[in-house]
């Protein structure tokens, strides 16, 4: 019986960073329990990166990579002289899945499917002789004098492990089983949180317009945070329009700096359409673009410039009549669609919730965690990885590959304090 069984390693959650420490721990020669409260392993990793699962990035400098993670890159530094971008794609390489760099060295399965990825780590912790226990809500991890014993289960079991390692993500996607169990029992337990708020996440839009837009997408334009009319800041990318708003990897990294000065006010997007041009050049742009096409209606020209999707909108928006013909366009009007173009003006409503949130900001303080084994401060035999670090970190494969470092070091080392060192 699994209840009667001491464990070696017990991992708490089927994500990626509970299944390459599993993995790890079983491959060195631990007796590995994995528990999974869903039916299934990998849930929130199927549907990660729009199903495609950006698996990595692939910048091999490690100071260049970890400056994406800002203050909180400090801390990583001893974890990924062991375990980094190289050994996660040599990881997945020698294992036959082979991979693909798209643009800012995002890392993906040359077949687009995040079950590649999957099926790759159930392979592996199957190789290794892992025991997965399925459909099992942990409610609290089990003490006895202060001394961290296992896991009590909703049905009252208690599993008992040498060394236990905690999974459970955080609170983004909580249909996928991220619910921010883990927190209360480490915080129950004595470490501190940083309460959870949602991070890389889309933004909503007031202007109703948008929505004739959803799945439209612009790249390589100029996206301006403004407040008050002052900028707050700026950033160039693509911008995806949604049936409520806008998303994309840009507007994802944006979105904490937005929600962060929405508790102060109104806050708008400027959207520079054509950041190639400045106002001089695109008024000429445009000139020698209506003599071109005197005869034809102004919308339909506009449509030759910018995609013929957000052309009908920039018509509207202009208040130019899209009827007119563009030799019938008035220098005045013209002068004003350029400034449009420049500035197209998107009102934020809010960010969405947890629900549609990559990642959530927030989680165990960094200080109470020793990143060289990633074994927590307070409990030697307790390993803390994956989402439930405080660490915040953009969109681009950054957050799986904090994933794979620290679960491959909490496996290791998990594996090494009770005496396995293959």
């Amino acid at each position: 019986m699994l209840k009667d069984t001491l464990w070696d390693v017990i991992v708490i959650g089927g994500g990626p960073s509970g299944m390459m420490a599993a993995g790890t721990a079983a491959e060195k020669g631990a007796k590995v329990l994995l528990i999974e409260k869903n039916a299934t392993l990998g849930k929130k990793l199927l549907i990660t990166g729009g199903g495609r699962c950006n698996v990595t990035n692939s910048e091999f400098d490690t100071r260049k990579f970890l400056a994406k993670f800002k203050d909180d890159g400090k801390f990583l530094f001893s974890a990924f002289a062991r375990w980094s971008v190289k050994e996660t794609l040599d990881f997945f390489h020698v294992r036959g899945m082979a991979t693909k760099v798209e643009n800012e060295l995002r890392t993906f399965p040359v077949s687009n499917a995040a079950k590649s990825v999957f099926d790759t780590l159930v392979k592996y912790i199957q190789k290794h002789n892992v025991t997965v226990l399925s459909n099992a809500s942990v409610v609290e991890i089990a003490r006895e004098s202060n001394v961290l014993v296992g896991v009590k289960l909703k049905n009252k079991k208690v599993i008992k492990g040498k060394s236990l390692i905690m999974a459970t993500g955080g609170t983004s996607r909580p249909e996928t089983g991220s619910t921010g169990d883990g927190y209360k029992w480490l915080k129950k337990i004595g470490h501190t949180v940083i309460e959870p708020t949602p991070s890389l996440v889309p933004v909503a839009i007031k202007d109703a317009w948008v929505k004739r837009l959803a799945g439209v997408s612009l790249s390589d334009i100029k996206i301006t945070i403004l407040q008050n009319g002052e900028k707050q800041g700026m950033t160039k990318g693509k911008i995806l329009f949604t049936h409520v708003g806008v998303s994309g990897p840009t507007i994802l990294n944006m979105s904490k700096d937005i929600g962060e000065l929405l508790r102060y006010g109104d806050v708008v997007l400027s959207l520079d359409i054509l950041p190639a041009y400045d106002h001089g050049k695109l008024n000429t742009k445009l000139q020698e673009l209506f003599k071109e096409h005197d005869k034809k209606k102004f919308r339909n020209a506009l449509a030759t410039l910018i995609p013929p999707g957000i052309a009908s909108v920039i018509a509207e928006l202009s208040d130019i009549n899209k009827e007119v013909a563009c030799n019938s366009v008035t220098r005045e009007d013209r002068l004003k669609l350029v400034t449009l173009l420049k500035n197209v003006p998107l009102n934020v409503h809010k960010l969405l919730g947890v629900e549609k949130a990559v990642i959530t900001s927030g989680g165990v303080v960094l200080e109470e965690i020793d990143f060289k084994t990633m074994r927590s401060r307070l409990f030697s035999n307790l390993y803390i990885i994956g989402d439930l670090l405080n660490i915040d970190r953009p969109s681009g494969g950054y957050s799986l590959q904090l994933c794979w470092t620290t679960g491959f070091i909490a496996g290791a080392t998990a594996a090494e304090q009770v005496g396995y060192t293959a």
